[in-house]
């Protein structure tokens, strides 16, 4: 099914990446930046972060910030960052203390930095994060309330600094139940993604649709450079580049717990480094996506190249998920020398254990395509599944909630697994294709798990299987193959 593409939705799909407003690309010429190379087993370009080591500071506190006023805050926050901007570039120093705040908005060449020391706090109103901004709500384009921290088509932008990010949660949490209006709203905007109403037409930020905003939201911005920062809870995903390229998120530490809290979800995002992190969520540690359905068959950016290495994850639902949010397609990926290290139970405050440390997940709607994954050197105590998953009718509640206008199976190929070790896990690698469309080429190569509780490896319609595999104690190998496969 071709959809119509509007001009509007058109510039400000994948294509526009590159083309973003000239004035900003004239300021953003001034700022130095440096380029990173990433080693990996596909043609990894090098990324380019901003450099701001030469820039001008601009301190909050000069602009009328107060630790006890969030309006003053919020306002000096902004007027610093809109210093910074003018200035061609600049820091901007959020100082040691607590200092309460709404949504900051950031712009090209400026980098918002936390001190040792700093805390911002963000406000759970929601009229705080209004007027409405273009964003995303699970892979679908629309207007809601705007991200706690948002960029929108910037280049050169950044967040740094051993400070912390803290919003509060109580009205976001209440939001996360989603009662019947709640879904009602997500049907609705799924239903115009099919129609392919324009995005500014789709309002979600009303009534009671609640739609949680992001934590972080890099929209459609180039050379991102995130590091050092903390960050404890989250309204719904924490740190989202979207329609990104030339991303590095280096040094940080989430802590997570509520629901939908993925630690970082690049989406439809190219050239992508996460490194040296440490992530405790409520959800997926890292989960790379490439938008839903029709709004990705209409934007066609791919999300490729992005290398994850050097991390330690205490709890989280997968170490790397891969979709359900792919229908535009994501290949080149990289999960390199991390490591599980939590206990494999979780916690009582919606902490969760790691279920699989590689899962790739779609259904009949998604179409797009994955490929050229690979996962080295990695390591886990316990896990409730496995180290390979991978499942192709993962529908959530969206399997009562709307039928199947369009059907898109999903071609998988290309799974590189080796030099992994886990204590024990319910089994080694299950997989489980569509007859239609089997999930190829796939490799596991130097895997030892201690022991584990289900049939280590069970494969349904997947043609082009290897293994080199130790279990210490567990159940016989099972393969059901369709007619054409073979292992």
């Amino acid at each position: 099914m071709k959809m119509p593409v509007d001009r509007r939705s058109f510039l400000h799909g994948a294509c526009a990446l590159p083309l973003l407003n000239t004035s900003v690309l004239v300021r953003a010429a001034a700022l130095p930046t440096r380029t990173v190379t990433v080693p990996a087993p596909f043609d990894m370009p090098g990324i380019t972060v901003p450099d701001f080591r030469m820039s001008r500071t601009f301190l909050i506190t000069d602009f009328g910030a107060s630790p006890v006023d969030k309006a003053r805050t919020s306002t000096a926050i902004a007027r610093a960052i809109d210093a910074a901007n003018a200035a061609g570039s600049g820091i901007v120093v959020v100082p040691a203390g607590t200092w309460p705040t709404g949504k900051i908005h950031l712009k090209s060449n400026v980098n918002l930095h936390l001190a040792k020391g700093a805390t911002l706090r963000f406000s759970d109103e929601p009229q705080d994060y209004l007027p409405a901004v273009q964003t995303s709500w699970e892979g679908i384009e629309c207007f809601n309330y705007s991200p706690l921290i948002y960029a929108f088509g910037c280049e050169n932008v950044a967040i740094t600094g051993k400070g912390r990010l803290e919003p509060v949660l109580d009205r976001w949490t209440i939001w996360s139940a989603r009662p019947k209006p709640h879904m009602d709203a997500l049907v609705a905007l799924y239903n115009m993604a099919y129609r392919n109403v324009p995005v500014r037409e789709r309002q979600m930020a009303v009534g009671a649709n609640n739609l949680r905003p992001h934590l972080i939201q890099f929209n459609r911005c180039r050379n991102v450079l995130v590091e050092d920062i903390s960050i404890e809870g989250s309204p719904f995903w924490t740190l989202h580049p979207l329609l990104c390229r030339d991303v590095v998120i280096r040094r940080i530490s989430i802590r997570a717990h509520g629901h939908n809290n993925d630690g970082v979800d690049p989406e439809m995002s190219q050239n992508v480094l996460i490194e040296d992190c440490q992530f405790d969520q409520g959800d997926d540690a890292i989960s790379v996506k490439s938008g839903r359905d029709m709004d990705a068959w209409r934007l066609a950016a791919p999300c490729r190249n992005v290398v994850v290495r050097n991390c330690r994850i205490v709890n989280g639902h997968q170490l790397m998920a891969v979709g359900s949010e792919l229908s535009a397609g994501i290949e080149n990926i990289l999960v390199d020398n991390c490591h599980f290290i939590g206990d494999g139970k979780g916690a009582d405050d919606h902490a969760v254990p790691i279920n699989n440390l590689l899962f790739v997940k779609t259904n009949e709607r998604r179409g797009g395509f994955v490929k050229n994954i690979h996962m080295t050197n990695v390591s886990a105590t316990s896990i409730a599944g496995g180290v390979l998953a991978v499942e192709t009718d993962v529908l959530y509640q969206w399997k009562t909630l709307l039928p199947t206008y369009v059907r898109r199976l999903t071609p998988i190929e290309g799974l590189y697994v080796s030099d992994i070790d886990v204590k024990a896990a319910k089994f080694v690698c299950r997989i489980t294709a569509d007859r239609q469309m089997p999930v190829r080429d796939v490799q596991l190569n130097r895997v030892r798990v201690g022991t584990t509780t289900e049939t280590p490896i069970v494969t349904e319609n997947v043609i082009g299987f290897s293994t080199t595999t130790t279990v210490r104690d567990g159940g016989p190998t099972r393969a059901k193959r369709n007619p054409s496969a073979r292992s």
